[in-house]
C-alpha cells in the first residue's frame, strides 16, 4: 500500500497470527492484510485506500473489545497500537492521549502528578473502545464518566479528512463520540480533562469478599448504601470465585463468593469515616481495603485476564437490584463453570446522573448499573460450557434490566433492537450524525448505528 511508513501484514507473512489475535481467544478472524499505522497520515492512507477500493475496514486500538471487534475476515485493519504516547499539562489538569493508548498508559502518565482521569477497572483496556462506549469505572461517581471528562478527540473521518471534534467544533460530532462507538471515524488522539484523587494519586481500596450464603444480604445491604455513600467512595458487586494464588489467604482459594471491590478517592483524614460501614457490615471472609496507588488498583486484575482467555459477555442496564434478581445471581454463583467467569454491576451514579440523557449519545444516565455476565476459561473446549451458564444467566436476569446495555460489554450478534435500546431517544440523533459523516457507512464493523434515509 503506497504512502504508508507503519508495518503491513499480510496472511502469508510469519508474524500474521500474532499481529491478527485480540484479547478474546474466541475471535479467530483473517483480515485481508493489518497495518500497525506510525502516525496519522498512515491513518488517513488506510482509509482512503478502504472506501476508494471498496473494502471492509475493522479498527483496532487496543484489541481489548469483548466482540473481537477490531479485525475482520477478509478487512483491511488499521491497528493503532503503534501510536501509544501521552502527554500530561499538570497546570491544565489534562492529558492528552493517541488512540492506541490503554489506560495503563495514562494511569502511568497522569500518576506521576497525583493525578487521573476516570476509566475502567483493567489497565490493558484500550482507552479508544472504552472511550467511545461511555467509560463506566471507579472514579465515575465522583468526577462522571470518561466521555464526561474528554475535551476534544482528534479523529479522521470517512472522506479521508483530519478534525478536531471539541465543545466548538464539530459538536454534532463531538455529541457523537461520547457514547457513540466506533461509528464516525478513527480517533488518533483524546484530551481528557484530570483529576487530583487521594493522598497524591494514593487511594483505599480493595476487595471484600463475604460468603454465598450471605448474597441475599449484602445486595439488599449494597443497593440501600451505594445512593448514600459520599461520592468519592465507590464499588461495584459481583458473583465471583477468589483466585488460587497470592495475596488471597490459602484457605479461600477457589471459594465462590459474593464480593464488593471498592475504591475510596477522598481526604485521607476522613477515611475512616467513609469507610466504616463498609468495614462493619456483615461477617466478611476477608477485607482487602488499603492504600495502594491508583494505577496499582487498575491494573490488579490484569493477571486474572491476560489475553488469549476464550470469553462470552451478555450484559445489560439495571435502574435497580430486584429481590428477583438477587435470586438468580445466587442461583447462578452457586454454578459459575469456572474459576474465571464471574458476573458484575458497576455503578452509574452520582456526578453520571447528573448530567443530562441527551446531553451525550451515553443515555443511561437515570441511576443504577452496568451489569455484565462473563463466561472465561483458557481452554477452547470449554467456550460452549461458559456460553450456555452465561446466556441462560442473562436470560433468567434480563426481565429485571432497564433494556439496553452497555455498549462496551456487547458481543457482536446483539441485533438492532438492542443496540436501539442501549441509546434509547438518542438514536435517531446518532443515525443522522452518522448520515452526515459517513453516509456510506464505512465504519460499519462495530454495534452499528447505520446512516438515516
Amino acid at each position: 500500500m503506497a504512502g504508508v511508513r507503519g508495518a503491513l501484514t499480510f496472511p502469508s507473512d510469519p508474524g500474521y497470527d500474532e499481529a491478527r489475535a485480540v484479547y478474546n481467544g474466541a475471535v479467530d478472524r483473517r483480515p485481508a492484510a493489518l497495518v500497525r499505522c506510525a502516525d496519522v497520515a498512515d491513518v488517513i492512507v488506510c482509509v482512503n485506500f478502504a472506501r476508494e477500493h471498496d473494502i471492509t475496514l475493522a479498527i483496532r486500538g487496543a484489541g481489548h473489545n469483548g466482540g473481537g471487534l477490531g479485525v475482520w475476515d477478509d478487512a483491511l485493519v488499521i491497528d493503532l497500537g503503534g501510536l501509544r504516547s501521552t502527554t500530561v499539562d499538570p497546570a491544565a489538569h489534562t492529558v492528552r492521549v493517541d488512540g492506541g493508548c490503554t489506560w495503563g498508559d495514562v494511569d502511568h502518565a497522569t500518576g506521576a502528578f497525583g493525578m487521573a482521569t476516570p476509566s475502567g477497572f483493567i489497565s490493558t483496556t484500550g482507552v479508544g473502545g472504552q472511550t467511545l462506549g461511555g467509560g463506566v469505572g471507579y472514579l465515575s461517581r465522583r468526577f462522571g464518566l470518561s466521555i464526561d471528562n474528554l475535551l476534544s478527540a482528534d479523529i479522521v473521518l470517512a472522506d479521508g479528512s483530519f478534525v478536531t471534534a471539541s465543545h466548538d467544533a464539530h459538536r454534532d460530532l463531538f455529541w457523537a463520540l461520547r457514547g457513540g462507538g466506533g461509528n464516525f471515524g478513527v480517533i488518533t488522539s483524546f484530551t481528557f480533562r484530570c483529576h487530583e484523587i487521594g493522598d497524591n494519586g494514593t487511594v483505599i481500596a480493595g476487595p471484600v469478599f463475604y460468603d454465598l450464603a450471605d448474597t441475599e444480604a449484602v445486595f439488599r445491604w449494597y443497593r440501600e448504601l451505594l445512593p448514600a455513600l459520599p461520592e468519592e467512595l465507590s464499588g461495584w458487586i459481583g458473583m465471583m470465585v477468589i483466585p488460587s494464588g497470592p495475596p488471597f489467604p490459602e484457605e479461600l482459594w477457589g471459594r465462590k463468593v459474593c464480593g464488593i471491590v471498592w475504591c475510596y478517592t477522598g481526604p485521607p483524614d476522613k477515611a475512616d469515616d467513609v469507610l466504616a460501614a463498609v468495614r462493619e457490615f456483615g461477617s466478611p471472609l476477608l477485607v482487602g481495603l488499603q492504600p495502594m496507588p491508583y494505577r496499582v488498583l487498575q491494573s490488579a486484575f490484569d493477571a486474572l485476564a491476560p489475553k488469549g482467555m476464550q470469553w462470552y459477555w451478555k450484559a445489560d442496564f439495571f435502574t435497580k437490584i430486584t429481590d428477583e434478581a438477587i435470586a438468580v445471581h445466587r442461583q447462578y454463583a452457586e454454578v459459575i463453570p469456572t474459576s474465571e467467569s464471574a458476573m458484575h454491576m458497576y455503578p452509574i451514579s452520582g456526578a453520571v446522573t447528573r448530567v443530562a440523557e441527551d446531553a451525550t449519545a451515553f443515555a443511561y444516565r437515570g441511576g443504577g448499573w452496568a451489569g455484565v455476565i462473563v463466561g472465561v476459561d483458557p481452554d477452547a473446549a470449554n467456550l460452549p460450557r461458559i456460553t450456555e451458564w452465561s446466556r441462560k444467566y442473562w436470560e433468567e436476569l434480563h426481565s429485571t434490566s432497564a433494556g439496553g446495555a452497555y455498549i462496551n460489554f456487547m458481543m457482536d450478534d446483539e441485533g438492532e433492537g438492542r443496540i436501539r435500546a442501549s441509546y434509547r431517544g438518542n438514536y435517531d440523533r446518532l443515525t443522522q450524525i452518522k448520515k452526515r459523516y459517513d453516509p456510506t457507512n464505512l465504519f460499519h464493523i462495530n454495534l452499528n448505528i447505520p446512516p438515516a434515509p
